[in-house]
């Protein structure tokens, strides 16, 4: 008997409504997206990721020029 098992992503996940302009996402789908296998919500969460990681670099860079 084969049992039936759950694949879990190995990222906890959370759901968020967020309202984006139409003229913003219709922007990202044709030229981030198009053409890829990626998703509106893989770009959004790799775009905070990447926001948030330069936030850091540019508040590090300040303390240094402070």
């Amino acid at each position: 008997m084969t049992t039936f098992r759950f694949k879990y992503d190995k990222k906890e996940t959370i759901n968020k409504t967020v309202r984006f302009p139409v003229h913003l996402v219709k922007e990202i789908e044709d030229k981030v997206l198009f053409g890829t296998e990626s998703t509106f919500s893989n770009f959004v969460i790799q775009a905070c990721e990447f926001a948030l990681e330069n936030l850091e670099k540019d508040e590090k860079k300040e303390k240094t020029h402070s």
